[in-house]
């Protein structure tokens, strides 16, 4: 999401003291725009309103292996919302701080798929001002 000038980013809990877009895992019958906007709402207190499709990310480079050595490669889809309204504030169970970050100064110590994500978002964005 982008507000104040920049992009919504929490130091997350995991993997710790990263920072990283809010987001999620798709609960049995969601759909993907309804687990964004939940996931949103649980980690931000933020409701979101229409979502523009960054990008979805799968194949070799979405290898996971979780703490209890689960095995497995994972499907992102990542959104992108200028509409929103609420009061932030942070789940302390999902990250230790929230905050509209300026793309210029984005934190070195960001969630690499993350990194990408937004380095996709600005490219995006970027291409459709020259279209215009």
């Amino acid at each position: 999401m982008t507000g104040e000038g920049g992009i919504l980013l929490q130091r997350r809990t995991f993997p710790v003291g990263r920072w990283g877009l809010p987001g999620g895992l798709m609960e049995l019958g969601e759909s993907a725009e309804e687990t964004g906007r939940r996931e949103v709402k649980e980690e931000t207190n933020l409701e979101v309103g229409r979502l523009k499709l960054v990008n979805v990310y799968s194949g070799q480079d979405q290898y996971i292996e979780a703490e209890n050595g689960d095995q497995f490669y994972s499907v992102t889809i990542c959104f992108h919302s200028e509409e929103f309204e609420g009061q932030l504030k942070l789940q302390r169970s999902e990250g230790t701080k929230l905050e509209f970050i300026s793309p210029k100064n984005l934190p070195d110590h960001m969630v690499a798929s993350h990194r990408r994500m937004v380095a996709d978002f600005l490219e995006k964005k970027n291409n459709q001002k020259d279209d215009a």
